[in-house]
């Protein structure tokens, strides 16, 4: 066979589904309950998630698509009003508060800030291989709320380092010492999944779950909010997350001299704190702050990013041609913009409603606690069938959300539960976002490993989340 009919015969394959859930749905005709232009907003949106699994273009380009076929169709009624409707949804503030983290964490890269912060760390702890695990789990947990993206924290700023530290320890994929390489590189994804659970900002995907709350339950699920449930358990992680990956997958080296060298060598080699390092980290823990105490002054998280922004362009801590030049920024902008307009629909046309009327029917007789936690189960272990953790959220979080209003289950403890196992899910396989599937890559811990230590882990946080978290979410009033 040749090229180009290999080359045919995937294309076809990846559009194969698309195709056929969403031509089939809008063939069947819409149920009753439903609208004909109700029911061509639930089959685009569907079609364009099953188009985020099968992957014939990239999740940018396939909501674009989905909004036009919409438009084409009809589905925004006709004129100017039409293209504002399909255009309505880059209005919302946490599109906005998604792209202005991923131009901020490129700021945090560039200056060196997050590298030097990691660097100091492993100096003060990596005395011990242990100690290293610990040191990685600190940075992330400082460069959490700070590198609002999972991937540019993981992937551009921990990964090289982590790597460096398991050369320095003379370890090698295929040699010596690799069960202390994989240690390394187990701790550094592991611990980048609990940073991004702990904090809304923590990764690029979590402020949709603030948009399904708002839509599905009317509860403002926002960056304080998401930190006060999730502190606790947050810090419990990342206290015993290193000693955990010690007993799961014991590093055969346990004093690392060489590493912390190593660290030593790099900040020498970097030099005394800059002028727009310091400014950085300034403005860095006033945002922090300033996003903790949103209730009081009541400027919402994307108008204190957009601000911290245009501090860093005033103070030239960092160049514009920098921030146009940022794509996952601007594509971030066209998918998330473009699913919060369909979803704004998708409520206005009572689609949510209907499926929400619909599951009541196979809900009923569970007590509304219960069916949380069985959801939220579900939920987390349903993320061995994806292959990225915002494709997972977009996915099934508002459907989850759906399913546990028809149980009458309380609205934040579902919310909380399923946007913190959002990231914790991650842990299962090699596949689940950027920053794993860089260490996985690495290639020191073999795939058969990686799942049987992430199952390891998965019971680890599922007996901290629900252990821990659900006490306390009951002291708050969340049940």
């Amino acid at each position: 066979m040749s090229d180009s009919w290999r080359h045919a015969g995937r294309f076809l394959g990846r559009w194969a589904p698309v195709l056929a859930v969403g031509g089939g749905m809008i063939a069947a005709g819409p149920p009753e309950g439903l609208s004909a232009n109700a029911w061509w907003f639930a089959a685009v949106f569907t079609a364009t998630i099953v188009g985020f699994l099968s992957r014939p273009l990239p999740m940018g380009p396939m909501v674009l698509i989905g909004l036009v076929t919409l438009l084409l169709a009809g589905a925004y009624g006709d004129g100017s009003k039409a293209v504002e409707g399909m255009l309505s949804g880059y209005s919302d503030a946490t599109v906005w508060l998604v792209a202005s983290a991923f131009l901020l964490s490129g700021t945090v890269v560039r200056t060196g800030f997050g590298r030097r912060i990691a660097l100091l760390l492993i100096r003060s702890l990596g005395r011990t291989t242990l100690g290293l695990g610990y040191a990685i789990a600190g940075s992330e947990l400082l460069l959490g709320p700070i590198i609002p993206s999972n991937t540019a924290r993981g992937g551009a700023v921990m990964a090289p380092i982590v790597n460096a530290l398991a050369l320095a320890l003379g370890a090698s994929p295929g040699g010596e010492r690799r069960q202390t390489g994989g240690y390394l590189m187990l701790c550094g994804a592991h611990a980048n999944l609990i940073a991004a659970a702990m904090f809304f900002t923590g990764m690029a995907a979590n402020p949709q779950l603030g948009v399904f709350a708002r839509d599905v339950f009317d509860v403002q699920w926002d960056w304080p909010t998401w930190l006060w449930g999730s502190w606790p358990m947050g810090l419990v992680s990342f206290a015993l997350l290193p000693l955990v990956i010690y007993k799961l997958h014991r590093p055969d080296l346990t004093h690392s001299p060489a590493a912390r060298q190593e660290a030593v060598d790099e900040l020498r080699e970097m030099g005394p704190w800059n002028t727009p390092q310091i400014a950085l980290g300034v403005l860095l823990l006033a945002m922090v702050v300033a996003w903790a105490f949103e209730p009081w002054h009541g400027v919402y998280s994307a108008g204190i990013a957009l601000t911290g922004i245009a501090v860093i362009l005033i103070l030239k801590i960092d160049r514009w041609q920098d921030f146009t030049g940022d794509r996952a920024a601007w594509d971030a902008i066209i998918w998330l913009g473009g699913l919060v307009g369909i979803a704004k629909y998708l409520k206005s046309e009572g689609v949510i409603g209907w499926f929400a009327d619909l599951m009541k029917e196979q809900v009923v007789g569970l007590h509304g606690v219960v069916a949380a936690v069985a959801l939220a189960l579900i939920y987390f272990f349903s993320m061995y069938a994806f292959s990225m953790l915002t494709g997972h959220i977009v996915a099934m979080g508002a459907a989850f959300f759906v399913v546990a209003k028809a149980a009458d289950s309380p609205p934040l403890l579902i919310v909380a539960m399923i946007s913190y196992f959002s990231n914790l899910c991650g842990c299962l396989t090699n596949y689940s976002t950027g920053p794993v599937v860089i260490y996985s890559g690495f290639d020191y811990v073999t795939t058969r490993r990686w799942f049987a230590v992430g199952f390891g882990v998965a019971m680890f946080h599922l007996v901290v989340w629900l252990g821990v978290g659900l006490p306390y979410w009951k002291l708050l009033g969340w049940w």
